[in-house]
């Protein structure tokens, strides 16, 4: 089945025993992607692939993981046709545009960005990266195997039962994607399970987060740290997601 292509890396993320399971698929994925984009591979140089890179660009985040991740030619490969995609729309959008007049009561509103089209190509720019866009659609299937293995694997459902639950934002991915493909039996089910599971596990996010700030007084000075180490940057990702604790991911010499 189409799901099973996703269930053995799902299945990894839950084995790992992260705060967040999906935090380590969305870690995955986004690092895979920098892999293709700018890895050894070199997909850069292909031109179909640029063709598609050049028509969706690039998020700010994502530029700066690029930076990041390093391969100066294959960044400058990248922004050069990238670049000429831009000043040929850019020429279209200038060649047509005419400022309109501003009424008194357009002043008195302020008029919005919506209103420019040249602010509307720029947002629609903003909007768009490639990164983004396949993560989004593969992250969408995770989201559809989850529940199918919820259903399906008595071995699953314990797992999820038995761990650490999710982070906020990618909890609320999975009760809005419950609500669309659950049925009210398998709602309530899923919904029996993890309410009380996340609020067990923010409890205990919390509880460390407190007990860090107890080790710093003195009269605790010799006490065992017990869970409080990583407290602040598990903290974090509870309310979040993601991992703040990271190394930056490079590309492999």
């Amino acid at each position: 089945m189409k799901e099973q292509l996703y269930t053995i890396p799902l299945n990894d993320a839950v084995n790992a025993g992260d705060e967040c399971p999906f935090c380590h698929i969305e870690r995955s994925i986004e690092q895979d992607l920098l892999d293709f984009t700018l890895g050894s591979g070199s997909s850069y140089m292909e031109a179909d692939i640029r063709e598609i890179t050049d028509q969706a660009g690039f998020c700010r985040m994502h530029f700066q993981k690029m930076f990041d991740y390093g391969n100066t030619l294959g960044n400058a490969w990248i922004l050069k046709t990238h670049y000429q995609k831009i000043i040929g729309e850019m020429q279209q959008q200038f060649a047509g545009f005419r400022p309109g007049k501003t009424s008194l009561k357009d002043r008195l509103r302020k008029a919005s960005s919506g209103d420019n089209p040249i602010g509307v190509w720029i947002a629609q720019k903003e909007t768009s990266c490639y990164i983004c866009g396949q993560y989004k659609d593969m992250y969408a299937r995770y989201l559809d195997t989850f529940f199918y293995l919820f259903k399906q694997d008595d071995a699953f459902r314990d797992k999820i039962r038995s761990g650490k639950g999710f982070c906020l934002p990618h909890f609320k991915d999975l009760c809005e994607t419950a609500d669309n493909k659950l049925s009210d039996k398998d709602k309530e089910a899923f919904y029996g399970m993890a309410l009380p599971l996340m609020e067990q596990n923010m409890k205990r996010i919390a509880d460390d987060v407190a007990w860090l700030v107890e080790k710093f007084d003195y009269r605790n000075k010799d006490a065992d740290w017990k869970n409080s180490r990583d407290a602040i940057q598990r903290g974090m990702q509870k309310l979040k997601g993601g991992y703040p604790g990271d190394p930056v991911y490079r590309m492999s010499k």
